[in-house]
């Protein structure tokens, strides 16, 4: 039975089972009973043995002290018939001290024939009863119990002058009720293991599914773990099946989820891909007439220097040539931002230690803060460690704090810091106070050659924000009163 509702329901029949079996067992026990027997056979020899007594005070005629004078016989055997006619399985008679058994009557007798003789095995207690009662005037009863029945006598005296006369009742309890003590404890004893098998059967389901649920949970546990340990931010797992079928039915649900999210994963990651090259051949397209402005300009300049070195005095040829080197410096700068812009940024993400890190970039850019007299400080708190590849990372953050130190000015502060905005994003942030971008420039920003300054090229924030699209962040430009700040956001699993 795999299917956790069928199992369900086998429980929900056995407990309705158990629940009727005690209703039975319990009604059976109201009914047939030993105790309950018993007081309604003393109930009912009491009450004949009280109506013969009654009767007979009313009919027999009295004597001189106004009681009756002798037994009438007649009048007994009339007395028992009508009195024990309406007591089924009661027989009664009269004892009389001298006389002994006088009458005796069983009407409802369910024999073959009609009973008259007294049975012979209770007539000892019968007389000893009604001599108790005959000489007491009080009625007696006694409740003899055997192994399978119980015997019931009841003794009432009779009006007479000596005293001498009491009428007798007797019944007998059904085999049954003494038996069904033991049909009872039957019963109690099978209702006991049904409601032992029940919770037994209950506490295996549970623990079984709750099993399966533990083992689902480890799994999804251990797949997040492995999520977070990868860099690539881990394939979501594949659920085992259980064996129970509401619980495989889930199951299969999710994998079926996991199969379209890994598909739409894989889209995301070509659009993404697709989007970086054709920004990249896009930004190419735009870099052109810059790459042409920006090596005419340098080779006008060494072809003017060379030219007035050949006409020049020997003295001064060493300075053109200063020049002209000083250019070709500048042109192999260019290239070098060029390659690094145009090849691809592959990635080799690993534990990064986020203070020590910062640190080195603090020191990196410190020589040419010191020269232009600017102080640069570092912020960091939390978190103590991410991931990413801190190579790449490293040359977009000195980008910025080399833009930001060539904008402050002099005795003017750039603060390097990291945060965590929230959960799942890390953000390295560069502020200076310096004028800040202006406002015909912000559009074209990070394009490449976009820049404000004669001597530079314009590549650092592109080569920035290349870095961080690669790690799937952003580079934003955040303006400030005064001053500029940049922020790298990185998608953030710690490590």
């Amino acid at each position: 039975m795999k299917s956790l509702r069928g199992q369900l329901l086998f429980f929900w029949v056995l407990l309705f089972g158990m629940c009727a079996a005690l209703a039975v067992v319990m009604l059976t026990l109201y009914r047939s009973s030993a105790g309950a027997q018993v007081a309604a056979g003393r109930s009912a020899t009491e009450q004949s043995c009280r109506a013969i007594a009654a009767r007979y005070a009313k009919s027999a005629t009295p004597g001189a002290s106004g009681a009756p004078a002798k037994p009438q016989l007649d009048l007994l055997q009339v007395l028992l018939q009508l009195v024990l006619i309406e007591a089924p399985h009661v027989e009664g008679g009269v004892w009389q001290a001298t006389g002994g058994q006088l009458a005796y009557a069983y009407p409802t007798y369910e024999g073959s024939g009609v009973k008259r003789d007294v049975p012979a095995a209770e007539q000892p207690l019968i007389a000893e009863m009604a001599q108790l009662a005959a000489r007491t005037q009080q009625p007696q009863t006694d409740v003899v119990r055997g192994s399978r029945e119980a015997l019931i006598v009841s003794a009432c005296p009779l009006a007479t002058p000596a005293n001498d006369l009491a009428a007798w009742t007797m019944t007998r309890t059904h085999g049954g009720a003494l038996a069904a003590q033991g049909s009872l404890r039957t019963g109690l004893g099978v209702l006991l293991v049904l409601v032992l098998a029940s919770g037994l059967w209950l506490g295996f389901i549970l623990l079984r599914g709750l099993r399966h649920v533990q083992r689902l949970e480890n799994r999804l546990a251990q797949a997040e773990a492995e999520a977070q340990a990868d860099a690539d931010g881990g394939a979501m797992p594949e659920l085992p099946r259980t064996g129970v079928r509401e619980l495989d039915r889930i199951v299969d649900g999710f994998n079926r989820y996991r199969l379209r999210f890994e598909q739409a994963r894989a889209h995301l990651r070509d659009a993404a891909q697709q989007r970086s090259r054709d920004q990249r051949l896009a930004a190419l397209g735009r870099m052109t007439g810059g790459i042409a402005h920006e090596i005419r300009n340098p080779i006008a300049t060494m072809r003017l220097k060379a030219e007035n070195a050949l006409a020049a005095t020997p003295e001064r040829q060493g300075q053109a040539l200063q020049a002209i080197v000083g250019q070709i410096d500048r042109l192999d700068g260019l290239v070098q931002s060029l390659l690094a812009l145009v090849q691809p940024v592959t990635l080799v993400p690993q534990e990064v230690v986020l203070h020590r890190w910062l640190d080195e970039r603090v020191a990196a850019v410190a020589p040419k803060a010191d020269a232009a007299g600017v102080q640069v400080t570092l912020r960091h708190d939390r978190p103590a460690s991410a991931v990413f590849d801190p190579v790449h990372l490293a040359r977009a953050v000195d980008n910025l704090l080399d833009n930001a130190v060539r904008h402050a000015p002099r005795g003017g502060h750039v603060v390097l810091w990291a945060v965590q905005p929230d959960a799942r994003t890390l953000a390295i942030r560069v502020e200076d106070d310096g004028p800040g971008v202006p406002a015909s420039l912000r559009a074209s920003l990070f394009e490449p050659f976009a820049t404000g300054r004669a001597d530079g090229t314009g590549l650092g924030l592109a080569l920035a924000r290349e870095v961080a699209l690669a790690h799937g962040g952003e580079l934003h430009h955040v303006p400030l009163t005064p001053g500029t700040r940049f922020e790298l956001e990185l998608p953030w699993r710690i490590s």
